[in-house]
């Protein structure tokens, strides 16, 4: 039963292109959101909770995300709440640390 469901863990994982390697050294776009299935997020990233970050700091997530949800829009934006949203034992985390998407 225990090597059934590792065996069904790894197919997930295969199938949707999550792999061993960690985020920053996968080509992972910046404020893309991914699950995983561990009780932190992996570097590069950060837990969509919320939280508000500083624009000084931020400024190519800032251009992406703008203040949709949340912060002053001056001097702060927030990430994604999705705490909620996320399955039993997983959380989303936020790319902060990727490749900026094309406009075209």
């Amino acid at each position: 039963m225990k090597f059934a469901k590792t065996l069904a863990v790894a197919a997930v994982a295969l199938s949707s292109g999550i792999a061993s390697t960690p985020v920053q050294a996968q080509e992972r776009y910046l404020a893309e959101v991914i699950l995983v299935g561990q009780n932190f997020c992996p570097g590069g990233t950060l837990l969509a909770d919320g939280k508000l970050l500083p624009i000084a700091q931020n400024t190519a997530l800032f251009s992406l995300l703008g203040t949709t949800y949340g912060g002053d829009g001056r001097t702060t934006f927030a990430l994604p709440d999705l705490r909620s949203d996320a399955p039993a034992g997983m959380r989303y985390c936020v790319v902060t640390q990727g490749i900026y998407p094309s406009r075209s």
